[in-house]
C-alpha cells in the first residue's frame, strides 16, 4: 500500500517528468503505478483501490459498540427489535445511534436473530420440481366450495386436472370435505385411466383432506406418489386454481346457488364436458384438453400449420415474418425452479 508521503513525492516526480516532455502514461509505468490510479490521487488525493481498508471517520468506538450490546441484552429490550429499542431509548433521554447502527453492531457481532417471545418462523423448502412429458404423469388436485341455496351451507367439488394435457380427468361434488371421499375418487381415476404403480405424482396444496391419513394410505396403495405446495402460497398449485377461476366466472354458465346436490353435480358435468371437449385452451396451443390427452393434437397442429403456410405462400406481403407458431409442446412444467431459487 503506498503512503501519504510517497504518494505525494510520486505526484510532483511524475508531473516533473510531463513537464519535461514524457508521456503521463510512460511515466507512471516506470515509477510502478497505472494511469488510472495517478488520476484518483490527483482528483482528491484519497486512494480508492478497492484493496484499501479505510476506517470510517465517524464509526463507533469499542466503548459505544458496548453501551449497544449491553441495552439489547438488557432483560428490558431483549426481545425487541431495534426499531422498537431506539425510540424507547429516546423516551428516557438517551441515543446511543440510529436503527441502522443498532442492526449493524447487532449483525457484526451474529446477535441478528429472531428476538420476539414467539416460536420463529420455519424456512419453508421449496415444492418439487415436475415435469410431464405425457398424460398421467402429474396431476393437480383441489377442493372448492359451490355455493348452496340454505345460507353458510356449501357443496364441495373435488377436481383432478392433468398437468400435461389440462384435462379434467376426476371430478365430483360431496356435500362434504372428506378423506373418504377423496380416496374414492382417486380410486376411480386410477383404474379408469389404467395408471400402473409409480408412474403417477399428485400434486395438491396443504389442505386437512390433502394431507389426511386415509388418502395416503390409498395413495401408497395405488403406487401414487405424493407433492404439496407451500403453506398459503396458491402459486405452487396454479394450474388447479386457473381452472377453478375459468369455472366461477364464466358468463355462459354462472355459478349460482344450487338448491340440491344433484343440481351442482349436473352443473359439474355440464361445464367439464364443455371445458374437455369445446374449451380451446390457449396454454396447450389452443387445442381441446381432450385432444391433448388423446394425442390428437399432433395432427391438428401440424394441419394449423400447413394452413398457415400455404396462406403465406399465396399472399406473403400479408407476413413480415415467421408465421404463426403451432409447434406442439412436447413438456409441462410445475413449480420450475428459477436460477435465483437454487442455492449452489
Amino acid at each position: 500500500m503506498i503512503g501519504a508521503a510517497l504518494r505525494k513525492n510520486l505526484r510532483l516526480w511524475i508531473n516533473e517528468a510531463v513537464a519535461s516532455g514524457a508521456r503521463r502514461l510512460k511515466a507512471c509505468e516506470v515509477v510502478g503505478i497505472t494511469l488510472r490510479c495517478f488520476q484518483r490521487w490527483r482528483e482528491d488525493d484519497i486512494d480508492r483501490r478497492s484493496t484499501r481498508v479505510q476506517a470510517p471517520k465517524n464509526a463507533l468506538s469499542e466503548v459505544e459498540v458496548q453501551a449497544i450490546l449491553t441495552i439489547v441484552n438488557d432483560p428490558e429490550y431483549a426481545h425487541l427489535p431495534p426499531s422498537q429499542i431506539v425510540p424507547a431509548l429516546a423516551d428516557k433521554d438517551i441515543y446511543l445511534g440510529s436503527d441502522s447502527t443498532f442492526y449493524r453492531v447487532l449483525r457484526h457481532h451474529k446477535q441478528l436473530t429472531h428476538r420476539r417471545l414467539e416460536r420463529p418462523g420455519s424456512k419453508r423448502a421449496l415444492p418439487l420440481a415436475l415435469t410431464a412429458r405425457g398424460p398421467n404423469q402429474v396431476a393437480s388436485w383441489d377442493i372448492t366450495y359451490l355455493p348452496s341455496a340454505i345460507r353458510g351451507q356449501y357443496w364441495y367439488l373435488y377436481a383432478v386436472l392433468d398437468l400435461y394435457s389440462r384435462k379434467i380427468v376426476a371430478w365430483q361434488v360431496f356435500a362434504a370435505e372428506s378423506g373418504e371421499h377423496a380416496s374414492a375418487l382417486m380410486r376411480d381415476y386410477v383404474a379408469r385411466e389404467g395408471i400402473s404403480p409409480n408412474q403417477l405424482t399428485l400434486h395438491s396444496d396443504n389442505g386437512a383432506v390433502m394431507k389426511g391419513s386415509s388418502l395416503h394410505a390409498t395413495l401408497e396403495t395405488l403406487g401414487v406418489a405424493k407433492s404439496h405446495s407451500r403453506p398459503s402460497v396458491s402459486d405452487d398449485n396454479a394450474f388447479i386454481e386457473s381452472f377453478f377461476k375459468t369455472l366461477k366466472y364464466r358468463p355462459e354458465n354462472p355459478v349460482t346457488p344450487f338448491a340440491t346436490l344433484k343440481e351442482a353435480r349436473d352443473f359439474a358435468d355440464k361445464l367439464m364436458t364443455w371445458y374437455n371437449s369445446e374449451h380451446r385452451h390457449s396454454g396447450i396451443s389452443f387445442v381441446t384438453p381432450n385432444q391433448r390427452h388423446s394425442g390428437a393434437d399432433l395432427a391438428i397442429l401440424a394441419q394449423r400449420a400447413d394452413v398457415y403456410e400455404r396462406a403465406r405462400a399465396k399472399n406473403p406481403r400479408r407476413w413480415s415474418g415467421k408465421t404463426r407458431n403451432w409447434k406442439h409442446k412436447t413438456e409441462v412444467h410445475l413449480n420450475p425452479h428459477r436460477v435465483e431459487q437454487v442455492r449452489i
